[in-house]
């Protein structure tokens, strides 16, 4: 009778103390040499959803033990469905639910969001389609579950018009369909459309906040974002990892500090991990808000660090003429056998063009196509450009605007421009603005420009006559802006703006100060 109960209530206990896929192998062979699988179809069941979870399992073996299953049930196609739907290979999941309608098994309510979710993960407009057809078919399309399914492939498939039909035409909606349409909305950078729904909600989830400050944030709107997350502590929902990055982005964005801060003490002192992407947002906002140590320190502090963690670093420390450190950096990345990609390049040749290290820029812009397989873009010539344009190279540096694959930008004559003004080249400053006027014939800092240009070389002249031609043209300097936070509060102020709520004051302490 023990012996009995044991064989009964054993595997699954020994199941939930598996802690790697290696353990549950072993334990899956023993069991299948025991015979305790073949009729137990509770432990065959718990054993292949530990199989099939894409985080912890492993779809190669959960695809060999689905095979081995003697007529498997909707449970376990559903099952092998759901674990290829947020795969690498999401394409194995519609394969499975063809070969479900192909053995005349029909499907259920679970089946369909997972498939559906196969479809957008390949943006494939066309399969959702059929598979929408076919849960009409089946009698499905009518509940939320499918519904919310369907408004999320549709939308991130870039119908977004057929999406708003659907939400608009489910009866009885949860927070999930509002929240697909919110994010979908998002993803598109339609912060209007976003917040309209937002606003509108019966009631909001931490999903629901973290898609409104991401969309603010994804379309550059990134007081708006505070705010909102302003608002959301004031509702005491707790935000997730997702939210904080959201938020340190904005914050790095705005030069936020205080409000940065406050984030990052909240990781802590709310027992959160810092993940690697947690953890290269807190990097880039430090950077960014000029506090570099600080970034540094959390890089050394972090045990897990992938490319993009090292890159964030490398440019935090280039962007404060840190050169010869993020040098280092990158080559102890390389050290350890990381590979850089073309974004990493570009932290590399930054950190070379602010200190001044031509010979190490010209190992690094060779070693991209000859060593590592990556092809310069255009940013990566830019980069090369102004490294030689402020050594003074400069005849080497126009041969590379001239001879470089791509049609030379703005910005590559502008780091040009800007050497020759540091290095009184007139000649070749005036051929540069010609291509610069040419790219953009309202950008007035051009001959603002070329007009310092001019009277440091002593031509006040041609200063003169380049001044008044731009009132001809009517050109007018973009207004200058500063940003200051107080007390976790962002105020910005234009040239001549006079919309603050507090200017009075601030013009009476102005005066008063003078």
């Amino acid at each position: 009778m023990i012996s009995t109960l044991a064989g009964k209530f054993l595997p699954p206990v020994i199941l939930q103390k598996c802690a790697t896929m290696k353990q549950l192998k072993q334990i899956h062979a023993h069991f299948i040499t025991a015979g305790l699988l073949d009729s137990n179809v509770f432990l065959l069941g718990r054993l292949f959803a530990f199989c099939a979870d894409t985080d912890s399992g492993d779809l190669d073996y959960a695809h060999l033990v689905f095979t081995q299953i003697r007529s498997p049930d909707i449970f376990f196609v559903n099952t092998i469905i759901r674990g290829y739907s947020t795969s690498p290979t999401p394409t194995k999941s519609i394969q499975f639910y063809t070969h479900l309608l192909r053995s005349r098994q029909a499907p259920d309510l679970y089946t369909f969001p997972f498939v559906l979710k196969a479809c957008t993960q390949l943006s494939d407009v066309w399969q959702g389609e059929t598979i929408h057809g076919q849960a009409i078919k089946f009698g499905f399309s009518s509940y939320v579950y499918v519904g919310n399914a369907l408004i999320h492939m549709y939308g991130f498939c870039g119908h977004v018009e057929t999406a708003r039909q659907l939400f608009d035409g489910i009866s009885e909606r949860d927070v999930v369909s509002w929240n697909s349409m919110i994010s979908v909305y998002a993803k598109l950078g339609d912060a209007r459309e976003a917040r309209s729904l937002f606003d509108a909600m019966p009631e909001r989830n931490v999903i629901s906040w973290s898609a409104m400050i991401a969309c603010y944030v994804q379309q550059g709107s990134s007081k708006d974002a505070l705010n909102i997350f302003s608002q959301m502590q004031a509702d005491k929902v707790m935000p997730h990892k997702s939210t904080l990055v959201s938020v340190l982005s904005a914050c790095a964005h705005l030069g936020a500090l205080e409000q940065g801060k406050w984030v990052h003490a909240f990781v802590g002192s709310n027992g959160m991990k810092l993940s690697v992407v947690l953890g290269t947002a807190l990097i880039d906002m430090y950077s960014k808000c000029g506090c570099v140590d600080l970034a540094l320190k959390i890089f050394h502090e972090m045990h897990e660090k992938n490319l993009l963690a090292w890159t964030t670093m490398i440019k935090g420390l280039a962007m404060h003429g840190r050169g010869h450190e993020a040098v280092n950096l990158f080559t102890d990345m390389l050290a350890l056998g990381i590979e850089p990609d073309d974004i990493a390049f570009i932290g590399a040749l930054s950190a070379c063009t602010h200190a001044g290290l031509v010979a190490e820029g010209r190992q690094y812009f060779e070693m991209m196509s000859t060593v590592y397989n990556v092809s310069p873009k255009i940013e990566h010539y830019g980069c090369m450009v102004d490294l030689l344009a402020r050594v003074g190279q400069l005849d080497e540096a126009r041969e590379m605007v001239e001879t470089m694959p791509m049609c030379p930008d703005s910005l590559i004559w502008g780091a040009l421009l800007a050497g020759c003004k540091f290095h009184g080249n007139v000649e070749l400053a005036e051929s540069v603005a010609k291509h610069l006027i040419q790219l953009e014939p309202e950008n007035c800092g051009v001959y603002v420009l070329l007009a310092n240009i001019y009277a440091a070389s002593g031509r006040h002249g041609d200063a003169r006559k380049l001044r008044e031609k731009m009132k001809t043209k009517r050109l007018m300097k973009t207004p200058g802006c500063s940003v200051i936070e107080i007390n976790g509060t962002i105020h910005q102020f234009l040239v001549g703006d006079t919309s603050h709520p507090q200017i009075k004051k601030i013009q009476a302490m102005w005066e008063g100060i003078g």
